[in-house]
Formats: structure tokens, C-alpha cells, sequence
């Protein structure tokens, strides 16, 4: 039995590594020699907390985080037509039931049968190789590295908010956090023809990535009165689309005052499970439309064209690179350095 390394969660805050069978290929599966994993605010939640929204990690036994990955084909199954051997791909990490009204309708994300790696209790792919199907595994094309591969994932959230948020050329677009999503939000944006894009942090950090990723003004939430600012940056007339993508009470209760109105606030980042305070007599007032962002659905494709043809520049969103071997000292950081880390991935 052939066998590979694989990275752990065990207990909180740790992280082991172990030796695994390599899984065989079944039918229309393909087997994947995985070369980059990114690190997820997600999994960092599941690391340093035991969950994730409502999701709960079993803390009784190891479970593998990471889903944000990309490799090499290296075995195909039997009926597997569109693949062969040799081919990079990016692999969106869900796999739906097909049969449900949501997979029918087109609304495969809102699947309540998903199998989605890292949520527990289906083990992520900090591992060497994984077994995946067929229609879920992406091309990528030639002169597309397997890291922006592993960046598709998440860009594919920011391509999803902007389209959920129906960003218009020359919008004036707020985005309330400045992490890895808000950054793919921007990217996003941008590529959508977003005239002014305005990134609020507590992060000089994150801002400074923001700024350099295209951003046209930002604010460091924490020095500046935000809604303030905002009205100042436009002329009192709001944004046309807001982005809450820190999942924070403080931001999302920010959200209806910076809005223009008749514009549109989109929820993207995961908040906690506890109610939140929110104004709904500035949406009345203002006739807001609010949206909201579970993953993504049919994005792939247009996410990794738009990084081949140079229009996205994803790969500059990584501010940190390790290997697997070193990946309880990535997650530490992931943890700890809030102040210089705004993307990792993990070379397998």
C-alpha cells in the first residue's frame, strides 16, 4: 500500500504529521498529486477555536483542515474523459447531491448535502494526494502556476460577492475589512470596472496590501471616524455597494449608514452565531437592498480565466509561503501575526 504525509489538527492549537494510505481512484475520480494548500480564515478558526460559525470540530480526534488547493494529475480513474494524467487543476472543494432543488436550480451552493473538505466532519487535503471527482476538478491552462490554482478558491468568494452585489463600471464600492476576502472582493471589484474602491482595517497591514492591489483610498478603522470618512470620500452620498467581509458585529452594524441610498449591502464575511444590532430604519429610510454570500456557484471557470489572461493578479494577495513540514509554525502565524500576515499557503 502506497503511503503519504498528512497534516493533522490534534486538540487545539496543534498540528501533527502523519503517515496515510494514498486513496485509489474510483470511477470518474481523479487522483491528484497536490502541490499547494492555502490557509483559510476558516481553518484558522477550526485550529485556534474548535469551530467555525456552527461548524464544530470533533476535538476527540484528528481532523485535517484545507480546502483552497490545486495540483497534478496523477492517475485516472475509469470514464474519466475531460483529464488526463499530467494536467494541472484547481479543485473546487464541494461536492453536491446533483438531485436536491438547489443543485437543480442552479443553486448548488446552498446544497444541504454538500460534502465540503475541511467542514466538518469531511477531512480537508493538507495531504500529498487526494481522490476527487472528475467534474469538480478544473484545467488550468498553460503558464498558470498551481499557487494561483490554490487562489482560484478563494478569488472564486470575491467573484461571487461582487457578482451578488451586480457591481456596475464607475461604482463607488466600500469594503468593510481588509483580509484575504476582502482583498479577493477588491480584486474582484476592480476587474468589474469599480471607480473607487474605499478598504477600511484596523490593519495598516492589510491596508497597505489593499493600496498596493488597487485600492483607491483606505482607512484604518481604528485612527478614523469610518462612516465619517466614508461621507467625506463621497461627497455625503454613500457607496453604491457595501461589502461587510470581516464578519464583525462593529461592521456590519456600520454597513446601512454608508450606504448610498437605494444602494446594496452585500454580507460576505461569516459571523458569529449570536444576534447583532442593525438599523433597519437607515435601510426603510434608504429603500437598501441587502444580499448575502455562502461560498460560490458556477465561478471557476471565469475566476481562472480572469487570472490567466492577466486581467486578476491573485498570487499578489500571499504574503507568506511554508511547507508542510512547517505548517504548525504557519498556523502559529496565522494565529499570532496579525499585523504582517494577510495570505499563506502551504507548499505540499
Amino acid at each position: 500500500m502506497k503511503m503519504q504525509k498528512a497534516a493533522f489538527m490534534r486538540g487545539l492549537d496543534k498540528m501533527v504529521l502523519k503517515e496515510i494510505p494514498v486513496p485509489e481512484v474510483r470511477e470518474k475520480e481523479v487522483l491528484v498529486r497536490l502541490e499547494y494548500v492555502g490557509i483559510c480564515g476558516s481553518d484558522v478558526h477550526y485550529f485556534h477555536t474548535g469551530n467555525c460559525g456552527a461548524y464544530r470540530v470533533n476535538l476527540e480526534e484528528d481532523f485535517m483542515l484545507g480546502h483552497e488547493c490545486a495540483g497534478v494529475i496523477e492517475a485516472v480513474g475509469p470514464g474519466v474523459t475531460s483529464l488526463q494524467v499530467g494536467d494541472k487543476v484547481a479543485l473546487e472543494p464541494g461536492i453536491t447531491c446533483g438531485k436536491c432543488e438547489f443543485c437543480k436550480s442552479g443553486h448548488y451552493n446552498l446544497c444541504p448535502d454538500v460534502v465540503f473538505l475541511a467542514t466538518p466532519p469531511v477531512q480537508g487535503c493538507y495531504e500529498q494526494y487526494i481522490a476527487f471527482p472528475e467534474d469538480m476538478c478544473f484545467k488550468l491552462p498553460e503558464g498558470m502556476s498551481t499557487e494561483e490554482g490554490a487562489l482560484i478558491e478563494p478569488l472564486s468568494v470575491g467573484f461571487y460577492a461582487a457578482n451578488q452585489g451586480e457591481v456596475q463600471v464607475g461604482d463607488t464600492v466600500v469594503i468593510l475589512g481588509s483580509g484575504c476576502i476582502g482583498l479577493v472582493t477588491l480584486l474582484a471589484c476592480k476587474a468589474h470596472g469599480a471607480g473607487e474602491i474605499i478598504v477600511a482595517d484596523l490593519v495598516d497591514a492589510r491596508l497597505e496590501k489593499a493600496k498596493e492591489l488597487g485600492a483607491t483610498h483606505v482607512i484604518n478603522s481604528g485612527k478614523t471616524d469610518v462612516l465619517k470618512e466614508i461621507e467625506r470620500l463621497t461627497g455625503g452620498r454613500g457607496a453604491d455597494v457595501v461589502f461587510e467581509t470581516a464578519g464583525s458585529p462593529v461592521t456590519i452594524a456600520q454597513t446601512p449608514f454608508v450606504v448610498r441610498r437605494g444602494g446594496t449591502i452585500t454580507l460576505v464575511g461569516l459571523s458569529s452565531q449570536e444576534e447583532i444590532t442593525f438599523n433597519f430604519a437607515q435601510i426603510m429610510d434608504k429603500e437598501t437592498k441587502i444580499t448575502s454570500v455562502f461560498r460560490y456557484r458556477s465561478i471557476y471557470p471565469k475566476a481562472i480565466a480572469a487570472v490567466a489572461s492577466g486581467a486578476i493578479d491573485v498570487k499578489r494577495i500571499v504574503t507568506h509561503r511554508f511547507e508542510l513540514d512547517h505548517i504548525q509554525e504557519a498556523f502559529d502565524e496565522a494565529v499570532n501575526n496579525k499585523t504582517d500576515l494577510v495570505k499563506a499557503v502551504i507548499k505540499i
